[in-house]
């Protein structure tokens, strides 16, 4: 590795729900630096997500992203000149990261001719309720660590 890591820069929380995670996810949201539309989005997203399941938005959204993550991953390591998927522990940082990224894609995957809050606030629900693409995805991925947990020893 040349040079030096790059600063882990804070990131403030949002104005409205004073949380750190709901910021986090208006940048996941957020597309070609226009973030007032990302803030509009989440705000929209959230507040359904919240009338629907009937508790506060920030902590059903804590939720739905708790249901998504991920415990364990596989990684590729070559060991002896073949390729091996070895599961490894996901930190707590990859892990947020990693539903963040799923719930996006499982709804920008699934979008058709609606606003995309609509769909955004969906996917929230569904992950919320352990049900959807990102909950597939992370079983998924959780699957493909259970069936390769003989290369464990070279993690």
């Amino acid at each position: 590795m040349r040079g030096k890591r790059a600063p882990v820069r804070p990131i403030k929380p949002d104005e409205v729900h004073n949380s750190v995670l709901v910021s986090k996810f208006i940048n996941y949201v957020m597309y070609d630096g226009q973030k007032q539309t990302a803030r509009t989005i989440v705000y929209k997203a959230i507040e359904d997500l919240a009338n629907k399941t009937k508790t506060k938005g920030t902590e059903a959204l804590e939720k739905a992203i708790e249901n998504a993550r991920p415990k364990i991953e596989v990684r590729s390591r070559r060991i002896g000149g073949a390729n091996f998927q070895v599961p490894v522990p996901v930190s707590e940082k990859r892990q947020t990261a990693l539903a963040l990224k799923w719930i996006l894609e499982a709804a920008r995957a699934s979008r058709k001719n609606t606003e995309f809050w609509v769909v955004l606030s969906k996917e929230l629900q569904n992950a919320y309720n352990k049900e959807g693409s990102a909950i597939k995805k992370k079983e998924e991925v959780l699957r493909m660590a259970e069936a390769n947990k003989a290369f464990a020893q070279f993690a």
